[in-house]
């Protein structure tokens, strides 16, 4: 298949973010009574932090703060952002695409997140459309995020390139009908 569109999920796609962020749950979920395993956050990756914080608070049965865990997670995924590290792997595809194909990102980070780290990076110039958590109703595995990104690029989703890491995030452009790539055998 040659692409129309390429459309990359962020974190642990673009950017080597996901330790990063496994450590700012740690020290934003301890304060409240909720534990968020490795395992399991590497299986929810590509899924919104207020989803996280619902999921993992029905599952603990504890009553929390949910808009408060999301400003202070968000806080801190900026306040270390520095510590995460670009896919080179990936981020070249990016970059011999760019001004050659629309590109978007696809990501379930919030727009305060994910639009710095993309502007410190050098990356958000190279990107049509960017369509965050912000953006949708239903976070992946629902295709919205994917979905939307083609929309915004004006590119038939059957004619979109995703590339992705997470078992969520996969499912998402699957369902959307686009050609994925799993990015995690480029990095093999």
């Amino acid at each position: 298949m040659t692409p129309a569109a390429l459309i990359f999920d962020f974190d642990g796609t673009l950017v080597d973010s996901m330790p990063v962020h496994f450590k700012c749950w740690q020290t934003v979920l301890a304060p409240v009574g909720l534990t968020f395993d490795e395992p399991t956050f590497y299986a929810w990756g590509g899924v919104s932090t207020r989803e996280i914080v619902a999921r993992l608070a029905k599952a603990q049965g504890v009553a929390v703060d949910v808009e408060s865990i999301i400003a202070r997670k968000e806080v801190l995924a900026i306040e270390h952002a520095h510590e995460a590290t670009l896919i080179e792997e990936v981020v070249s595809i990016a970059r011999d695409h760019r001004g050659r194909l629309p590109m978007a990102v696809a990501t379930g980070g919030t727009r305060a997140v994910v639009e710095p780290r993309l502007a410190s990076t050098g990356m958000a110039s190279w990107f049509d459309a960017v369509v965050t958590a912000d953006d949708v109703k239903r976070c992946k595995p629902d295709p919205e995020t994917f979905l939307l990104a083609a929309e915004r690029l004006g590119v038939d989703p059957a004619a979109c390139r995703a590339y992705e890491d997470a078992e969520a995030g996969l499912a998402s452009a699957r369902a959307a009908g686009m050609d994925v790539i799993d990015v995690r055998t480029l990095r093999s």
